[in-house]
């Protein structure tokens, strides 16, 4: 699996508006209904929000990655959004965020559900990689990064 299956160029927000972790979890939802992959986007805030609420998907060293499992999608999405003030997530570090990639799919697939949040945290453990995304000055430039390190 790799995460260009499910992330594309048109879900990658290089500067993120949202000032809390609510509003960056609607802005990222709101990008995914602009592509048209969601239509029923107060449906994906909700179950993102309600596992939320179970412990904070802030997984330190700046990255977050809230996502949720949905009766309203046909397949897995996700999106990307980059803060450059860094946003509050009640992190496990305490640090704040400034890379968000949400990821929300139908209820059915929880396998391939827990095997793309694998292959993002595992993504966002390269300390370089992680800057390199922060840096990017445009989404093309966030595929390239991505599609570098997804073809190992």
């Amino acid at each position: 699996m790799k995460i260009m299956d499910f992330l594309s160029a048109d879900a990658i927000t290089v500067d993120l508006k949202a000032t809390d972790k609510k509003s960056a979890i609607v802005e990222l939802v709101e990008t995914l209904k602009s592509t048209k992959k969601v239509k029923k986007t107060e449906d994906v805030i909700e179950v993102v929000l309600e596992r939320e609420k179970l412990g904070s998907t802030g997984i330190g060293q700046g990255v977050a990655i809230p996502h949720g499992k949905t009766d309203v999608l046909q397949e897995q999405v996700g999106a990307l959004g980059i803060s450059r003030k860094g946003i509050e997530f009640n992190s496990l570090d305490g640090e704040p965020v400034h890379i968000v990639f949400l990821l929300a799919g139908p209820v059915e697939i929880a396998g391939q559900h827990l095997k793309a949040l694998s292959r993002i945290s595992r993504l966002f453990k390269d300390k370089f990689l992680r800057q390199a995304i922060k840096d990017a000055a445009s989404a093309d430039e966030i595929v390239k990064i991505i599609q570098q390190e997804d073809s190992y």
